[in-house]
């Protein structure tokens, strides 16, 4: 049976992605920070659960220590991340935007990634057919940013799109560290959940349809590419 970890599992799109993976046979670990929350998530699901808080060094490895005790790890979607706003949930312009928020949004969607990657390293390297799924922002996408007919042209933020630009060049060089894993980013598009304030306006089923899609890809499928629910997105 394969088995999957997902970070920031508890609700939202990870959720989402646990319920959707258990049905496709998957043995599926509910990561979160919250253990009360982490716990009521993976028991509605069926999953397990671990406390997973990609910002602390010593949480991860307790993860990955717990998980390798149970057997392995087949599947990692890196899922967990924050978007800084304001407290009437508007997004934090460009100018106003301070090293102190970046550093905080930087924590937890691209130094959480890599450290949770590499704690988790070692298990997936023991799989048969070891996966990555990043989640990233179609505003991490350059050319989608900088051309004013794209949406993402219009949003005013810098801590967020550039922590996902980050997450994006981090598939790209563990795709090619590593061939025999099949490593790639995410673009799940403006979902509905507590990340954006409930802004979005697609569902969390449709949003976890990408995440979904590449955890399922076998050893000859894709590697170091980034897709949305429609195909491959530009850089």
């Amino acid at each position: 049976m394969t088995t999957t970890l997902i970070t920031g599992a508890n609700k939202g799109l990870g959720f989402e992605t646990a319920r959707r993976l258990i049905g496709e046979g998957h043995a599926v670990w509910i990561g979160a920070r919250d253990a009360e929350r982490g716990q009521r998530a993976a028991e509605r699901l069926g999953a397990r659960f671990v406390v997973v808080d990609v910002t602390d060094d010593a949480s991860v490895a307790a993860a990955a220590r717990t998980i390798e005790a149970d057997g392995g790890l087949d599947v990692l979607v890196n899922n967990a991340g924050i978007e800084v706003r304001r407290a009437d949930n508007s997004v934090v312009p460009t100018a106003e935007t301070t090293a102190d928020q970046m550093r905080q949004t930087f924590e937890t969607n691209v130094f959480g990634v890599v450290r949770v990657i590499h704690a988790f390293l070692p298990l997936l390297r023991r799989s048969a057919a070891p996966v990555i799924v990043n989640v990233s922002s179609g505003l991490a996408s350059l050319h989608h940013v900088s051309d004013p007919e794209q949406p993402a042209y219009m949003f005013p933020g810098l801590d967020y799109p550039a922590s996902k630009l980050a997450v994006n060049m981090i598939t790209v060089q563990y795709a090619k560290a590593l061939p025999n894993f099949r490593i790639n980013s995410v673009e799940p598009g403006f979902t509905k959940t507590d990340l954006n304030g409930n802004t979005g306006f697609q569902t969390v089923e449709e949003g976890a349809e990408v995440i979904v899609r590449m955890a399922l890809i076998g050893p000859n499928g894709p590697t170091g590419d980034y897709f949305d629910r429609n195909g491959v997105l530009p850089w």
